[in-house]
C-alpha cells in the first residue's frame, strides 16, 4: 500500500537540486496544501449523509433517554457515574469489580473493526469515525456560508473586506457552537443531563464540568474545523496498520487503469479508439475530502468514503460511457476484469472466519456472564499485621475484613457462620461478641465492610496455619450464599 509522500522532497525542489546545490538552501518542509472539497451528489454521498444524521442523533439525544431503576437510583439510560463508581447501560449496571466487561467491549470493538476492515476496507474511516462525522458537518456549514469549492478558493484569495470578515466570523461562530454542543453532550454521559443543563443555565455548573466542556469544545473545533484531513494523515495510527487486514478480496475504492488509460481530454464527437475512458477532468480529486488522486492507487490518505465514485459516475453518464471507472471492488476482481472475466466477492476467508469466531466467543462469554452474574459479591481479607494475637486466657485471635457487595435494589440480611475449627467463636465490631452465628445487613446497591475477629483455643489448631471457612447465607427462602476459604494463623 502506498504510504504517501510525507518524507519525500517535493519534485520541483529535487529537480533543481544539482551537484553544486547548497544543502543549506534546500527546503525539506512543505507547507500544508489546503483541501477544498467540492460538493458531490450520488448514492455514496447520500449514504454518508444518512450515517452522519443517525450517528449525531444518537450522540446528542442518547443522554436524554430515561430508564427506571427504582428508588434512589439514577434514571438516565446511559450514564457513567464517577462519584458512585457505576456504569449504567439501560438495564445493565457495571460495578468497579466488573471492569472485565469493559475489557470485553474493547476486544469486541477492536476485532469487529478488524473484521469490517478485512471485508469492506476503511468503511469505519469513511463513514463512522467521529473525526469524519464532525468534519462532514463542519464542511457542510462551510459550504452553506462560503459556497462550493471555487467560491471558497476565491474568497480565501480575496482581500479582507467587511463581507469576507462577516462570512468567516459566521462560519467559525457556528463551528464553535457545534463544538460546544459536542463537549456538553459528552459531559452528559458522566452526569445527569437535565441537571447539567439547568446548572449551566443558572451559572452554577461545577468547575470540572466546565473544564471538560471547554476541553472537548476546543478539540472538536480544532480537529473537525481546522485540522481535518491532517488528523487522518498524520495523527491517526489506523491508516498505518490497516494494511494488515487487507488482502486481494477486500472491497476498496479502485480505479480501473486498464480501462481508463491512457487518459486525456476528450472533445465531443471524437473517437474513443486507442485511448482510455478517463478524460482527466480531476473531479475525483476535487471531491476527495483528503485531496488525493485515486488514480494513483490505494494510498494512506484514502478513507474509503467513495465520493470519488459518485463524481466519476456522473462524468461517465454525461459522456455516455459505462459507469464504474472508479468503483468499490477487490484487487482479485480487478485483475479478472482486465482479462475479461470476473472474481466473486469472497466473504468467508480464513482471516474473516477467525475474526468472526473471536467475536462470537467473546460475545457469548459476555452474554453468559451478564445472564448468570450474582447480585451478591463477597470478599475476605485476613489481617497480616499482626498475624495473630495471643490473649490472656490462652486463646488465639485473628482479624479479618469482610466485605459484602449488594447489587440488589433492596435491603438484605445474611447469616455468617464458621467452619473448620471446633469451639471457634467470632466477634463483629459494633455487633455481637464471641458468637458462632451473626446476622449481617447489606443496604441496597452498597458495599458493606465488617471487621470480624475470630477467637479459637490452641488445642484444635494445626500448627501455625489452620484452614478456616466463612459461610454467608442470605436470610431468605431463595437467597444467595457465599463460601470464603482462608486460614487461621497461630503459634507453631
Amino acid at each position: 500500500m502506498a504510504q504517501g509522500n510525507m518524507n519525500t522532497v517535493p519534485p520541483s525542489l529535487a529537480d533543481k537540486a544539482g551537484e553544486n546545490a547548497d544543502p543549506a538552501k534546500l527546503q525539506l518542509y512543505a507547507d500544508r496544501v489546503r483541501v477544498y472539497a467540492a460538493r458531490v451528489t450520488g448514492p455514496f454521498r447520500r449514504f454518508k449523509w444518512a450515517t452522519v444524521v443517525v450517528l449525531l442523533g444518537i450522540y446528542y439525544l442518547a443522554p436524554w433517554l430515561r430508564w427506571d431503576r427504582g428508588p434512589g437510583a439514577p434514571d438516565q439510560a446511559l450514564l457513567i457515574d464517577m462519584p458512585s463508581r457505576r456504569a449504567y447501560f439501560f438495564w445493565i449496571e457495571i460495578w468497579p469489580q466488573e471492569i472485565y466487561y469493559l475489557t470485553g467491549l474493547l476486544i469486541l470493538g477492536a476485532v469487529g473493526l478488524f473484521l469490517v476492515t478485512s471485508l469492506f476496507g476503511r468503511v469505519w474511516c469513511g463513514y463512522t469515525c467521529p473525526q469524519t462525522v464532525w468534519t462532514d458537518l463542519f464542511m457542510w456549514v462551510e459550504r452553506r456560508i462560503e459556497g462550493d469549492r471555487n467560491a471558497r478558493m476565491r474568497l480565501d484569495k480575496a482581500p479582507w473586506t467587511a463581507a469576507k470578515i462577516a462570512r468567516k466570523t459566521a462560519k467559525h461562530g457556528i463551528w464553535i457552537a457545534i463544538a460546544a454542543l459536542t463537549g456538553g453532550a459528552w459531559v452528559m454521559y458522566f452526569t445527569d443531563a437535565p441537571t447539567l443543563v439547568a446548572d449551566i443555565a443558572r451559572l452554577q455548573a461545577s468547575g470540572a464540568a466546565l473544564f471538560f466542556i471547554g476541553l472537548f469544545t476546543a478539540t472538536t473545533y480544532l480537529l473537525g474545523g481546522i485540522a481535518r484531513e491532517q488528523v487522518c494523515t498524520y495523527m491517526c495510527p489506523w491508516p498505518r496498520i490497516q494494511a494488515a487486514m487487507f488482502d486481494e478480496d477486500t472491497l476498496i475504492v479502485t480505479y480501473e487503469a486498464w480501462r481508463g488509460e491512457p487518459r486525456g481530454k476528450h472533445k465531443q464527437g471524437e473517437s474513443w479508439e486507442g485511448r482510455g475512458h478517463c478524460v482527466d477532468c480531476l473531479q475525483c480529486v476535487n471531491v476527495c475530502p483528503t485531496g488525493i488522486d485515486i488514480r494513483d492507487g490505494n494510498q494512506l490518505e484514502c478513507i474509503g468514503c467513495g465520493l470519488c465514485i459518485d463524481a466519476c459516475n456522473r462524468i461517465m453518464s454525461r459522456l455516455g460511457l459505462p459507469r464504474g471507472l472508479v468503483r468499490m471492488d477487490t484487487v482479485s476482481n480487478q485483475f479478472a476484469r482486465e482479462r475479461g472475466g470476473g472474481a466473486p466477492f469472497r466473504i468467508f476467508r480464513p482471516r474473516t472466519m477467525i475474526y468472526a469466531a473471536i467475536l462470537a466467543a467473546v460475545s457469548a462469554l459476555m452474554v453468559f456472564g451478564l445472564g448468570t452474574r450474582s447480585t451478591l459479591d463477597v470478599s475476605l481479607l485476613r489481617d497480616r499485621n499482626p498475624l495473630f494475637v495471643s490473649l490472656s486466657d490462652g486463646t488465639i485471635r485473628n482479624g479479618y475484613t469482610f466485605k459484602i457487595v449488594n447489587r440488589a435494589r433492596a435491603d438484605r440480611e445474611f447469616v455468617l457462620t464458621l467452619e473448620g475449627i471446633p469451639d471457634a467463636t467470632f466477634s463483629v465490631r459494633g455487633g455481637p461478641s464471641d458468637v458462632q452465628r451473626a446476622v449481617l445487613g447489606a443496604r441496597p446497591d452498597q458495599v458493606e465492610a465488617y471487621r470480624v475477629f475470630v477467637r479459637a483455643p490452641r488445642g484444635p489448631l494445626a500448627g501455625d496455619s489452620t484452614p478456616l471457612r466463612f459461610v454467608l447465607e442470605e436470610n431468605a427462602a431463595d437467597g444467595e450464599s457465599s463460601v470464603q476459604d482462608t486460614v487461621f494463623r497461630g503459634p507453631g
